[in-house]
């Protein structure tokens, strides 16, 4: 697992001078924030934690496209149009590709 994180970093960060869209999903929750490497700094972040997204009792598929289009509109409105996608240790299915779609609905394009 490790070594798979470390292959999707290193070539996001060495391709793209994008900031980044990091996945982090566990047993219960799915998380999702913007950071930017360069100054080491979390610019927007949406998790199924959050109070108005835990309260509508979704199925994690649902939830999963709401943390997608949640951080979409986040990312737009500080005017961030074009990120580069970090997966992390995650395959891109499931959870994690609902996510992905739901963003790139909403405008933002990886």
């Amino acid at each position: 697992m490790k070594d798979r994180k470390q292959r999707v970093r290193y070539k996001s960060k060495k391709v793209s001078s994008r900031n980044r869209l990091s996945v982090f999903r566990s047993n219960n929750h799915i998380y999702a924030q913007l950071i930017d490497d360069s100054k080491g700094l979390t610019l927007a972040s949406s998790s199924s934690v959050e109070q108005n997204i835990k309260n509508m009792n979704l199925s994690r598929k649902e939830t999963a496209e709401m943390i997608g289009k949640n951080i979409a509109k986040k990312i737009i409105s500080k005017g961030i149009n074009e990120v580069a996608f970090d997966r992390g240790k995650y395959k891109y299915h499931g959870l994690i590709k609902i996510l992905a779609d739901a963003a790139r609905v909403e405008g933002l394009n990886f």
